[in-house]
């Protein structure tokens, strides 16, 4: 699991179960449900079959982080280094510093709307990217670097 100092909140290896098991509502987007490795959570996830094709069977690695910046370093951007912070922020066109995104090969952007805590042991969290929608199930000691209303980037490399 993640480091305190890092930016990374949740990271473990899925395998897909399956893709789609309740039939297709979008052309572009597929719905996945698979299992973690490690951490025995439970993940549905939709995301862009044309961008990121996968199949069921298939495993990949999943990160959730609060920042792409590497390190963990949270600047507020009060004083001087706010000049270097504006710098340092991820550009479409390459420059700038690199973040997570490089070592990854999709990347969503979202935001906690749920947390769901059913009995003590077993919690779900609940987030959307922009209309794609996720839930992580699993042991709450997982998942307590996740905080409601903050926003989150999901990372998945093959």
């Amino acid at each position: 699991m993640a480091t305190a100092s890092s930016t990374l909140l949740f990271d473990d290896i899925f395998t897909i179960d399956s893709i789609d098991a309740e039939g297709r509502k979008f052309d572009r987007v597929s719905r996945l449900r698979a299992r973690s490795k490690n951490y025995d959570m439970d993940m549905t996830l939709d995301y862009n079959n044309e961008l990121f094709p996968l199949k069921s069977g298939q495993s990949f690695a999943l990160a959730l982080a609060s920042s792409l910046q590497r390190g963990g370093s949270k600047s507020d951007g009060a004083g001087d280094d706010g000049e270097e912070k504006e710098q340092d922020v991820w550009r479409p066109d390459g420059k700038g510093r690199r973040g997570l995104e490089d070592d990854y090969h999709y990347v969503m952007y979202g935001k906690v709307y749920k947390f769901d805590g059913a009995n003590t042991e077993i919690v779900t969290v609940y987030a959307s990217f922009g209309g794609l929608l996720m839930s992580l199930t699993g042991s709450f000691r997982h998942l307590t670097s996740i905080v409601l209303g903050d926003p989150i980037y999901l990372l998945i490399r093959q």
